[in-house]
């Protein structure tokens, strides 16, 4: 399973942290994702990490403000999220991926309970 902390309400331009720990899997051997869903909208891909961590993506929106990061120690994944935007407002979910390598498209088993990032004016 996947189970989120962090989230909250946070003022245009401020930072939040989203953590996501891993369990009943192998972490090592899993690709790890995050995805949005905001209001009236689809959910969309917001970054993903390779099972060592040596390759990231982003989407385009976020790119460059987002920062993805694993911890294989702690089977945790983390997402930094500075220079937030109203347009960030939704709900979070971490998701493992199919292979050690994300492929677009393939999610596995196991999602997040979602987090709420709201950011404010």
């Amino acid at each position: 399973q996947l189970l989120q902390f962090g989230g909250g309400l946070v003022q245009e331009g401020g930072s939040l942290r989203l953590s996501c720990a891993a369990s009943g899997f192998i972490f090592e051997d899993h690709a790890m994702g995050w995805f949005r869903r905001a209001p009236g909208k689809e959910r969309e891909f917001v970054s993903s990490i390779s099972w060592y961590g040596t390759t990231t993506d982003y989407a385009d929106s976020v790119k460059g403000r987002f920062t993805i990061s694993r911890d294989n120690a702690k089977n945790m994944v983390y997402l930094q999220m500075n220079n937030l935007k109203r347009a960030d407002t939704a709900v979070y979910f971490c998701a493992v991926g199919t292979a050690r390598f994300w492929r677009e498209g393939e999610i596995g088993d196991y999602w997040g309970q979602g987090t709420q990032v709201t950011v404010s004016s």
